[in-house]
């Protein structure tokens, strides 16, 4: 028996993501999405609850992206639907949950993200050639990480096909 609930979280990644391919070469990443409550407590001041612990998993260029992209100690935020699935195991019964991906990103209530996107080709092999323009910048800077929530100045981008100098303001 399965049972799908829409759901969205925001929380911390507390391990790098697992990136691995099943036998008919789908990708899958597992990751691990910790949630902890903020509660008020009667004299005003903000304590931490008890960290909730989801399962998250992704598949196919999700998967390959997430993996790319995070590590852990990010703050990410994850859509998708809550499975629960209920099986035997040395004759017991068990249950498990865990959240199967829509999206994830990172949650730009901490920091900053530069948004780079991806050729189908690239997913399937991360070292082709991307192209010209602001990918082909981006991907000079490869080595340098995409997100990082240690700076706090917004990072501005012109859109495509901007003119270098223009008096479009942001």
């Amino acid at each position: 028996m399965s049972t799908k609930i829409p759901i969205s979280i925001a929380g911390n990644l507390v391990a790098n993501p697992e990136l691995t391919y099943g036998e008919s070469g789908v990708a899958h990443a597992k990751l691990r999405v910790a949630v902890n409550q903020r509660i008020q407590g009667t004299d005003g001041t903000w304590q931490d609850g008890e960290p909730v612990f989801h399962n998250v998993s992704a598949f196919r260029a999700l998967a390959e992206n997430a993996s790319n992209s995070l590590k852990k100690g990010d703050p990410v935020t994850v859509a998708g639907e809550l499975e629960f699935r209920s099986y035997e195991k040395d004759g017991e019964k068990r249950e498990a949950r865990r959240i199967v991906a829509d999206t994830i990103g990172p949650d730009l209530r901490f920091g900053t993200a530069v948004y780079q996107r991806s050729a189908h080709a690239a997913v399937a092999a991360p070292d082709a050639g991307i192209g010209s323009g602001l990918e082909a910048a981006a991907s000079a800077e490869a080595s340098s990480p995409v997100y990082n929530i240690a700076t706090k100045s917004p990072v501005v981008v012109p859109p495509f096909g901007a003119a270098q100098g223009s008096e479009m303001s942001y």
